[in-house]
């Protein structure tokens, strides 16, 4: 019930947001009608095409959105059409003939007029545009569905948004129908006004069209809307930074016999399988299983690594067997292609199953990179650890399970790998920099002023003094949710950082065509301080989506220092700083 109120809440707020202001022009020019036959039957046709737009985004993946793509194209074209029919009154009354005689038909078996019909119509335009768009808690619903699965609870939390949406925008219909009805009898202005909400329409269609609804306009939403939606994000989800996604962690349970725990065997869902023909729990039956939520880009899970290469390598034969769930972070850890070479560059050779719609993150209940799952031989969960670290503790879970799997108790000296570049184990230094983000949707810390542009092509300045973690852009830049573009070189990207590794995952925004680049430590080459990916002059090239490792000092010479990495040529895409 309290998921119910707090979704409610969130929608309700959505009207304070500037996301929502091309819906607006089309509830006010329902002003001069019924709210029973006008009002009412657009708001309903909103929230029910916002909720089932949303139920099938959590369920149907990449179809789905595709659809949604679709239907958003259509309303827009349908909407800009209903602007122009409030510019002009003659094509308002062409365009509506064939409305008003439906209407007509189904007011001889419904008893509801054309106005009904065509109200309602218009809702569901407005709830395919409204959907895509609403604020973060939607985001946030939408996400524990897609995590969750599809439920009857989810459809209620949708409804509830979308009722409470619906609540606000009725409360503007009433209050601005009075506010507009007394302009008209006192200024005489009704097909002025009329005219005006015609442009009005025609420019939220433009503003929605190049995407700008969900950049430009959403940075001005750093008022009360952002604090109250902020308040009510903290309700629904209150853990802390340290638990977000791609972070060390090390919470565990202990392999006692019996202790059995909620997640399944159960890969339903991968989207294909690498290294071996599709795996089941009935075909796992007998074995010791490890299953490795994991991504190609993330540090942590590559700084793991070697130790779940070095268990799959010295258990194989004893019946045990690691499945890497590959959960992508990033679009392009999607791609086939990236992955297969990922694997073969890595020495990846047990079963990997691609998880690229999340069906079997979900169906775990996962929330980290990496995650690792032990199975005993009858298919019950009985460990658990998630983030880096305590590797023995994991490999002497494996030797119990196996123990009980053969009646053998045979412990043997524990796997002491040695990661070598980005697979390294991490420096043991305080204070280290935390992983950051350079697409607008997690960005921190961004010290250029002006802020970031979403989605816009804008020329950046880097501040000549940089606190500690604050990082900047130079150049002509376009920062998307997930990374920044360069748009013509050169392009720098500066960080004041503390630690004693630096990474940068990169990716050329064409393939085949490499980026150079040049990385500078203090204004100097990094020399004996360059990382695997450079030379000890700096110079560098961007060809595949990959981290790169740009920094790997001496541990004495951990301390604060700025890192400069200087693009030559254009169409490098930027996508996040992990530290060692």
């Amino acid at each position: 019930m309290t998921f119910l109120i707090l979704s409610y809440l969130g929608g309700f707020i959505t009207i304070a947001s500037p996301c929502v202001l091309p819906v607006l022009p089309f509830v006010f020019a329902r002003a001069g009608e019924s709210f029973h036959r006008s009002g009412l039957p657009l708001l309903a046709g909103m929230g029910l095409t916002f909720t089932g737009v949303a139920t099938l985004a959590t369920v149907g993946g990449h179809w789905a959105v595709q659809a949604n793509q679709y239907g958003r194209i259509a309303a827009l074209v349908v909407l800009a059409v209903l602007g122009l029919s409030l510019l002009w009154s003659g094509l308002a009354e062409r365009l509506t003939r064939p409305l008003v005689r439906l209407g007509g038909r189904l007011s001889e078996t419904a008893g509801s007029g054309s106005g009904v019909a065509r109200s309602f119509a218009l809702g569901i335009a407005t709830g395919l545009l409204w959907a895509p768009c609403a604020g973060p808690i939607l985001g946030l619903v939408l996400t524990g569905a897609a995590l969750q699965g599809a439920s009857v609870q989810t459809s209620l939390l949708l409804l509830a948004y979308a009722a409470g949406a619906a609540t606000s925008l009725a409360l503007a219909l009433l209050a601005g129908g009075r506010v507009f009805q007394a302009m008209k009898r006192g200024l005489g202005a009704e097909t002025w006004l009329r005219r005006g909400l015609g442009v009005a329409v025609l420019a939220g269609v433009a503003v929605i069209a190049v995407g700008a609804d969900r950049g430009i306009l959403t940075t001005v939403s750093l008022g009360s809307t952002t604090r109250l939606e902020q308040w009510l994000l903290d309700r629904f989800h209150s853990t802390s930074d340290s638990d977000t996604a791609s972070v060390s962690a090390t919470i565990a349970a202990a392999a006692m016999p019996g202790n059995t725990l909620d997640p399944r065997l159960d890969f339903t869902g991968a989207t294909t399988w690498l290294n071996s023909a599709p795996l089941d729990a009935a075909g796992l039956q007998g074995k010791v299983v490890l299953v490795d939520f994991w991504t190609y880009s993330c540090i942590n899970c590559l700084r793991t690594l070697p130790y779940v290469r070095a268990w799959s390598d010295k258990y194989r034969g004893r019946g045990f067997v690691v499945v890497g769930v590959h959960t992508p972070e990033f679009a392009f850890e999607k791609d086939l292609d990236n992955v297969k070479k990922a694997l073969r560059d890595l020495g990846v050779t047990y079963p990997v199953a691609l998880d690229n719609d999340y069906a079997i993150w979900r169906s775990f209940s996962n929330r980290y990179w990496p995650a690792h799952y032990f199975f005993d031989a009858t298919g019950q969960l009985r460990h658990q650890h998630f983030g880096e670290g305590e590797y023995m503790e994991s490999e002497a879970v494996i030797q119990t399970l196996l123990a009980e799997r053969d009646g053998k108790v045979a412990p043997a000296p524990f796997a002491q790998p040695k990661g070598s570049g980005a697979e390294a184990a991490a420096g043991k230094n305080a204070g280290r920099s935390p992983e950051t983000y350079i697409g607008f949707a997690r960005a921190r810390q961004f010290a250029s002023a002006g802020g970031i542009a979403r989605n816009t092509l804008k020329d950046y300045a880097v501040p000549s003094m940089l606190k500690r973690n604050d990082w900047g852009l130079a150049g002509a830049w376009q920062v998307g949710d997930q990374a920044a573009a360069l748009g013509s070189p050169p392009g720098r990207i500066v960080y004041r950082f503390h630690a004693r590794d630096l990474h940068l995952v990169l990716g050329p925004a064409e393939p085949g065509r490499p980026v150079r680049f040049r990385v500078t430590l203090d204004g100097q080459p990094p020399g004996a301080d360059h990382g695997v990916d450079i030379d000890a002059r700096g110079n560098g090239i961007v060809d595949e989506h990959r981290l790169y490792q740009l920094v790997r000092q001496a541990n004495d010479r951990i301390g604060d220092r700025t890192f400069e990495v200087e693009f030559l040529d254009p169409g490098v895409r930027a996508y996040a700083f992990t530290f060692g």
